[in-house]
């Protein structure tokens, strides 16, 4: 048994081992063992865009502890379950990088396995190289991952991509930043389980858009399944914990085409093993790889890479 998988079983068992309360005084515990300027930060942090539970010391509001040892407890063998479908090790000790910083907050696996040799969905060692692709880019937001697509693969590495934002301003950047580029159809609409109507939650940030059942701001909800009628080779995905939603949304490309899958899977608990479940069940040839872009502190910017 390697360094990598001793330290995950290591890990695993213990977690096993404890009820789901005990996971919780050992994640808050540990938590109160790092430094006070870091603690605060996270709290801001956590509380900022909520994604993962609120976390209040003052007013003793420790449904992030709550709900992390809750996913913990009840899908640690879903966890193992990923650890045992991934495909290399560099992808494996992310996710022990990311469990053991939910639960020990440690940070040091984490670090190890920052990624900045590629950009983020586009690892060449995994995708060395594209030719008349279809990309879907969901959560366009003003045209990074599209741009970044055509950097690393160049503007005849595709035949058509399409991109979907669901925010009126970074609509217009977007426009205005892919505009120099031929075959892009931009798409002011979201992508979901069902075509309908959403509404937009808005936290000040140009990057960080939600979609819920009430707001002031109505969006068209699409199913690609029923927005795209050509193979798509290809979806990118980041949409503030909306990437399930669109996921069931394209079962029938899934399904039918095995598109390339470049998911993110970090905002909630339960994306980081579920998005996967869902895709096997799909279609259960699709091999997967997970890659980290995000910070040392805490993990966000996991990235689900299914080929």
């Amino acid at each position: 048994m390697n360094i990598i998988d001793k330290k995950f079983k290591e890990l695993t068992d213990d977690i096993k081992d404890k009820e789901e309360l005990e996971i919780f005084y050992h994640i808050k515990e540990r938590f109160l063992l790092v430094n006070e300027k870091t603690r605060k930060s996270c709290e801001d942090f956590f509380n900022k865009f909520l994604y993962w539970g609120k976390l209040d010391f003052k007013n003793k509001d420790f449904e992030f502890f709550e709900l992390k040892a809750k996913t913990l407890k009840n899908h640690i063998d879903d966890f193992i379950w990923l650890y045992d479908n991934l495909c290399d090790y560099q992808s494996k000790k992310v996710l022990l990088g990311t469990l053991d910083n939910w639960y020990n907050w440690n940070f040091t696996d984490l670090a190890s396995v920052m990624q900045n040799l590629y950009d983020d969905y586009f690892d060449l060692d995994l995708i060395p190289k594209c030719e008349t692709e279809v990309f879907v880019d969901l959560g366009a937001y003003i045209g990074d991952s599209t741009l970044s697509f055509i950097k690393n693969y160049g503007t005849d590495s595709y035949n058509k991509i399409y991109c979907y934002e669901i925010s009126k301003e970074n609509f217009e950047y977007l426009k205005t930043n892919l505009k120099p580029y031929e075959d892009i159809d931009l798409r002011l609409k979201g992508a979901g389980a069902e075509n309908g109507t959403m509404y937009l939650k808005e936290n000040g940030e140009l990057s960080s858009t939600q979609v819920s059942d009430n707001g002031d701001i109505p969006i068209q909800m699409v199913t690609l399944d029923d927005d795209i009628k050509e193979e798509i080779t290809i979806i990118k995905s980041d949409i503030e914990g909306s990437e399930r939603m669109a996921l069931m949304g394209a079962k029938g490309h899934i399904m039918n085409e095995h598109p390339k899958l470049l998911f993110s899977i970090y905002h909630s608990n339960d994306d980081v093993w579920q998005i996967p479940r869902m895709i096997k069940e799909m279609d259960e040839s699709y091999r997967f790889y997970l890659r980290y872009h995000g910070g040392m502190i805490y993990p966000t910017e996991i990235t689900l890479i299914a080929l």
